[in-house]
């Protein structure tokens, strides 16, 4: 490469015809200048010159540029064509077809990205029905290989290869799975070309490519008698470049290059690797056959401050080659590093918020204009969301993905809750949505939505369908619902009766989808299209949707299943972008974008490995040897172009560069060039000078005034509010967490149980009871010989429609039955023993004389036996972990010893007093151990006298009025889990308490 880079400048009159602005300068000012001076002051000479660019936003970057260089006076502008870029794989590709030469004019269309997807997909199911991998490919997964296919399409169309050499890079002995994938790949050699011409279309990238070479086919036979500029374009795509030789050649022809390194030392440009930034333009440079030495700047020199930003960075950036004459080069002049700052943040969240601020500060100074520059979305919809707090709705050139938007997460969610049977979340999750009305108010609509996710939704999850929602809102007796419901069926049926089906007609599918989406979105004042389609989002959700409809009149029928997965594949990847409301002097660009742009303040985002420069990933479909032989470029290709991105950013008058330290929790590397970068300062003293006020603006932004340590809640209610009466359950509350028994008995709140909850302890041990409860009243003296099938008879009964709930059919029923054998076998054991069942879920109350007042303590036992030795055994059962006996015994778990001390008092009907001999705890979990039984022992009636007296002694106490309700009063005794700590604010006070208080 290094001699082709050497030979000789193109000239025509001695004048040179390749160019470059330097970096930092503001390239399409410097380009309308340039231009402007070169043709003169007559309005007619400028409307002959073409000018060819990257993008349509860079055209539209130079024409603003040619109003603020004119200084606002009226002019008639050049011509501007957009070249197309294949890596701007976020703007797509895009070619002058409405202004192309005559002769290319009958060229075939090109094949909308959506049809040539679903093209592809077609094919991919129709590969022997099976995916390159051997296994049965679904839709959305064929919409993916799809998807994978088109971009390796365009990488070897655009490099203008031909598929005819892969079946060369695949020796027969080589590994099988690349075997499989040179097989798969029969799609694009095979199939393909005969699919191109049923359709009378080509691909996107292969027009691209002919209209470039017909333009410049034309050219060399007609040179254009104005003067053509090329500018911005670093050849990367083999048919542009072919196009920039052409325009070299012209006689009034000119190419401009970005940020060409006119001060690299020899050694390192002819050793530079792909991963470098000047890689693409020392190619095309020796493409064009133009020494670098005889590359002149534009528009003259640059100011100093940016020669000596532009030196630094060539120094930092160097080829790894010769690094080690980073030892020989001088320091740089303190100006490089004037305007020049970074900060470090520790994670997103603050990085975003610090950006926004510096951004916001920019608006302080009048006409001053900032910009993020970022390849990474999340922080740059995180820095938008930040900048809303100030009301500034910012530009973001990638857009908004059209999946996140209000009616494309609308379409998706309706399929996916149709095609998830209604299951609780994605059904909330649609009719909690903004444009979910259902043709009412959406204030009434969402009520009801309320009451159904309270009432109905949660805890187990329903049966599927609309007929098991009714089901549970009968169990739930909120039969009220009832004509709401059918209502919202209603509006699904025609769009649930397709995803249910075998086969289904795309085209029929979307229509029902599109239909059951606008009645759902419709109010009593508006109708559905009305809200739905309505915006810049709805216009393209619903361009989406004709697109689609268009695009699949031949696409094969598919499960109704699949369809809100592969309607989610397609989605994927198109964008909705606004075209008015921002603001006029913030922006956030991708790195296409910021290429050939200029703002006073730039801020580089998201300096992080795998982010910018992103991972290096060679593909699905060849490995790097292969790509290499076959002539595709490495991925590390692209490395060097957002290499080439960051050096032209980077050398703004002034810039910011931010990371994170973590991101999701991960720890994370700076960017290598920010490494370099230290490294190469750190050796001189030296270092970029830190933004870190940024950061501290960020969280004094959120930070209160002053500081009220908040103490823990000491609820005092009256003595009329104070409970009088409490079951046995409510006296472990009681004793390991006041507060909690004051949220329940005084305040009455009660904790909603989570959706498409597990099976709850206490209804499946609510369910258990009951069975046990009827099988030792059927059978109370000699057991069947097949009491195992009854009892699971009896369970069969008692869980009833339960049964239909899928968690409990899963996880219930089967332990249920392993408890029923086992349970059976201990019955036959204790009866064999001479112990005798008194009472089965007996409900006592013994009266308590407190403080001159009567407490009332209330149980429900289980069941109490008589010992074969005489004495009362009182049996609890336990689906779940039973407390230790210690627990017990310390008053920590009271439950059992208080059904004890009533018994001994004669509390349970039908149960002469006595002593209480035993206290049993029966564990019936149904899982490895399926029953177990557990015996207190000899200190049983002691157990129980105590209980009771603590009990007098808690009741005594809550008598006085200034007793409070503590919350967690013995922290080292309170559960795990507690429904009311969030509000007794335990995390924000508990942390401020010595150990030892």
């Amino acid at each position: 490469m290094g001699e082709a880079v050497m030979g000789g400048a193109r000239m025509d009159g001695g004048r040179a015809k390749v160019f470059t602005i330097p970096a930092g300068v503001s390239f399409v000012d410097d380009l309308a200048t340039g231009i402007l001076d070169r043709v003169g002051p007559k309005p007619e000479d400028l409307a002959g010159v073409t000018v060819l660019l990257p993008t349509r936003r860079a055209c539209r970057a130079l024409r603003d540029a040619f109003l603020r260089v004119s200084g606002g006076r009226a002019l008639l502008l050049p011509v501007m064509r957009p070249l197309g870029d294949l890596d701007a794989e976020e703007l797509g590709l895009t070619a002058f077809a409405e202004e192309a030469p005559a002769e290319s004019l009958d060229l075939p269309p090109a094949l909308t990205g959506l049809r040539r997807q679903l093209l592809l997909t077609r094919l991919v199911l129709a590969f022997e029905g099976k995916a390159f991998d051997g296994r049965r490919a679904s839709p959305e997964q064929a919409a993916n290989l799809a998807a994978e296919l088109a971009r390796l399409l365009d990488a070897v169309q655009t490099e203008r290869l031909d598929f005819g050499h892969l079946r060369a890079l695949v020796p027969a002995e080589l590994a099988e799975h690349w075997q499989k994938v040179l097989e798969f790949l029969t799609i694009l050699t095979k199939a393909w070309p005969d699919v191109l011409e049923a359709e009378g279309a080509i691909d996107p990238s292969a027009r691209r490519n002919r209209l470039l070479e017909a333009q410049a086919d034309q050219w060399r036979a007609h040179p254009p008698q104005g003067l053509v500029v090329a500018a911005g374009s670093t050849g990367t795509v083999p048919a542009t470049a072919d196009l920039l030789d052409v325009v070299a050649s012209l006689p009034k022809g000119a190419v401009v290059l970005p940020g060409l390194d006119l001060a690299m030392d020899t050694e390192s440009w002819e050793a530079l690797e792909p991963s470098h930034a000047q890689y693409g333009m020392a190619r095309l440079l020796a493409r064009l056959e133009v020494a670098r030495e005889a590359v002149p700047v534009w528009g003259g020199a640059p100011a100093p401050a940016l020669t000596a930003r532009s030196r630094l960075l060539s120094e930092a950036l160097r080829a790894s080659a010769t690094t080690e004459r980073w030892a020989e080069a001088p320091a740089p002049p303190p100006e490089a590093l004037d305007g020049l700052s970074r900060l470090t943040c520790p994670t997103p969240r603050e990085e975003a918020a610090a950006i926004a601020l510096l951004m916001r500060e920019t608006l302080e100074t009048p006409g001053k204009r900032a910009a993020l520059v970022t390849p990474d979305r999340g922080l740059a919809r995180r820095v938008a969301a930040e900048l809303r707090r100030w009301d500034i709705e910012v530009d973001d050139s990638a857009g908004q993905p059209l999946d996140q938007s209000a009616p494309g997460s609308f379409l998706k969610l309706a399929a996916e809750a149709v095609a998830g049977g209604v299951a609780p979340v994605p059904l909330l999750a649609l009719l909690k949505h903004p444009l979910a009305a259902g043709g009412e108010a959406p204030a009434t609509f969402r009520a009801k939505v309320r009451t159904l996710d309270a009432l109905v939704l949660r805890g187990p999850r329903p049966a599927s369908g609309f007929a098991g929602l009714e089901r549970a809102l009968d169990e739930a007796d909120q039969g009220a619902l009832r004509p709401w419901l059918k209502g919202l069926e209603e509006r699904a049926r025609a769009f649930a009766r397709l995803l249910d089906a075998d086969a289904v007609d795309l085209r029929e599918v979307a229509r029902a989808h599109a239909a059951f989406a606008e009645t759902l979105a419709e109010t009593d004042v508006e109708s559905g299209p009305e809200r739905l389609w309505a915006g810049e989002a709805g216009e393209a959700t619903a361009a989406f949707l004709a697109e689609l409809g268009e695009a699949a009149s031949d696409f094969p029928s598919i499960s109704g299943a699949h369809y809100a997965a592969f309607l989610g594949a397609l989605m994927a990847g198109r964008v909705v972008r606004p075209t008015w409301g921002r603001h006029p002097r913030l922006f956030i660009w991708g790195l296409l974008e910021a290429r050939l742009q200029q703002a006073d303040r730039l801020i580089l985002g998201g300096l992080n490995e795998g982010t910018w420069p992103p991972e290096v990933r060679p593909g699905p479909w060849m490995s790097r040897p292969m790509q290499r032989k076959f002539g595709l470029p490495l991925p590390e290709r692209r490395i060097g172009l957002t290499a080439h991105d960051f050096a032209q950013a980077a050398c703004a008058p002034e810039v910011v560069m931010t990371r994170s330290l973590r991101v999701e929790g991960t720890p994370t590397l700076p960017s290598r060039w920010l490494m370099r970068l230290d490294n190469l300062l750190e050796g001189r003293g030296m270092a970029v000078p830190s933004a870190g006020a940024a950061l501290d603006w960020a969280l004094a932004l959120d930070k209160p005034t002053e500081v009220k340590p908040v103490s823990a809640p000491r609820p005092a209610p009256p003595l009329e509010a104070r409970p009088s009466r409490l079951s046995v359950t409510r006296i472990e509350t009681w004793v390991r967490d006041p507060y909690a028994l004051y949220a329940d008995q005084v305040l009455r709140l009660r904790p909603l149980d989570p959706l498409d909850a597990d099976p709850g302890a206490a209804e499946r041990g609510t369910a258990v009871h009951a069975a046990l409860e009827a099988f030792l009243k059927d059978y109370p003296g000699t057991l069947p010989g097949d009491a195992v099938d009854r009892l699971i008879d009896i369970g069969r009964e008692v869980f009833g429609t339960t049964l239909v709930r899928p968690s409990v059919r899963a996880f219930w029923w089967p332990r249920f039955k392993r408890v029923a054998a086992w349970f059976v076998d201990y019955e036959r054991a204790r009866r064999a023993e001479g112990r005798a069942t008194l009472a089965v879920e007996a409900s006592g109350l013994l009266k308590v004389p407190v403080s001159g007042v009567t407490f009332e303590l209330t149980a429900k036992a289980d069941r109490i036996d008589r010992g074969p030795g005489g004495g009362l055994v009182i049996v609890d059962y336990k689906t779940g972990v039973p407390p230790s006996w210690p627990q017990v015994k310390t008053g920590l778990s009271p439950q059992l010893s208080l059904e004890g001390a009533m018994a001994t008092a004669g509390a349970f009907p039908g149960v002469t007093a006595d002593d209480v001999a035993d206290l049993v705890y029966l564990r019936l979990s149904g899982g490895r151990i399926a029953g177990e039984e557990r015996v207190l022992g000899p200190e049983t009636a002691e157990v129980c006298e105590a209980a009771l007296a603590g009990l007098t002694r808690r009741a005594a106490a809550f008598r006085n009025p200034q007793t409070p309700y503590l919350s967690r009063p013995r922290p080292m005794f309170a559960g795990r889990f507690n429904d009311y700590d969030h509000l007794a604010r335990v995390a924000e006070w508990s942390a401020g308490v010595e150990e030892g208080e």
